[in-house]
């Protein structure tokens, strides 16, 4: 990182995960002369107490007030969500510094099929079988146990397939734990090029999560899902940012409830018309705020002004 400093780089960025490299930006930063930028794309220290990793409350506080120290240092810290950003004020980031910069799609490249994603025929899934996918990283904070509890629950439905598409270090476990399910099959991870069929071959895209996370992370794989004109049925709780993103575009069910969490699954899967309801509303909402080309630009034209500010500063004498 500090090799970086000698060909004077206008900006740093770090994102997170992982906080731990913020010392090496910020110091990368100083020596270069250059704007120093985190952008969050979880909160990496409240989720690793969320899930329990620690439990020191004296660790705890440590972390907090290193974690509230270093972000006051970058000159601007951005992250994926608003209820996100108001989180940034809490943690004692100046308004004038905190900066909403939300995931993206690509919505040409991620698009609806006409017709059942060859991917269906190549798994050998019936027509009328209900796709119920997770598609996504594999770890705790996911809450994929929740999904278990769901198959094992609508084992009687001939009629609601599972496929759980991805890596990452519950994955073995996940399937240690189905595999004597025969409505749950696992998919490695496909290539970029197989992404939109992957997103259309769900019916239904399923978006577990822990209790508390909702407001800590906001996952990625959400802006692909409402772009492909799918239905999301998403663990949130009411008043989240997730529950608030997906109202009349998705439905969310109490975040931990694998009974409730199964109910709407069903109600959804019996219901093609709300589905398909549900999904071009999704669609619509990503065309219009999540589209790459526009999000990218509006952060291209910040970072300009940004930089173009500091080099006035500097000449001027003013810079700190």
């Amino acid at each position: 990182m500090l090799a970086q400093a000698l060909w004077k780089p206008h900006l740093v960025l770090q994102i997170e995960p992982t906080f731990f490299g913020s010392p090496q930006s910020l110091l990368s930063a100083w020596f270069s002369g250059a704007i120093s930028w985190l952008h969050i794309q979880d909160f990496e220290v409240d989720v690793a107490f969320q899930l329990s990793d620690f439990s020191s409350q004296r660790l705890r506080r440590w972390a907090h007030r290193i974690e509230r120290r270093l972000m006051a240092k970058f000159s601007r810290v951005s992250t994926i969500s608003n209820r996100m950003v108001e989180k940034l004020c809490i943690k004692g980031v100046p308004a004038s510094r905190a900066v909403l910069f939300p995931n993206w799609v690509d919505t040409v490249a991620i698009h609806p099929l006409p017709g059942p994603s060859p991917l269906r025929q190549k798994l050998g899934i019936p027509p009328d079988t209900v796709v119920a996918l997770y598609s996504g990283n594999m770890g705790l904070k996911q809450g994929l146990h929740t999904l278990v509890d769901v198959s094992g629950l609508l084992a009687a439905r001939r009629d609601i397939y599972f496929v759980i598409c991805g890596d990452g270090p519950y994955r073995k476990e996940l399937m240690t734990m189905t595999k004597n399910s025969h409505n749950v099959r696992f998919l490695p991870l496909q290539p970029a090029a197989a992404l939109n069929d992957l997103l259309n071959l769900g019916d239904i895209h399923l978006l577990p999560q822990l209790a508390g996370a909702a407001d800590l992370v906001m996952p990625s794989k959400l802006t692909g899902i409402m772009a492909s004109g799918r239905t999301v049925l998403a663990a949130a709780d009411q008043g989240s940012q997730i529950a608030t993103l997906l109202e009349g575009r998705g439905l969310i069910s109490p975040s931990g409830d694998a009974d409730a969490f199964a109910t709407a699954l069903t109600f959804l899967a019996e219901n093609p018309e709300l589905r398909r309801k549900l999904g071009d509303a999704a669609r619509k909402y990503a065309v219009a705020h999540l589209n790459r080309d526009q999000i990218l630009l509006e952060f291209e034209h910040l970072i300009k002004k940004l930089c173009s500010n500091s080099f006035v500063n500097d000449e001027n004498g003013l810079a700190a």
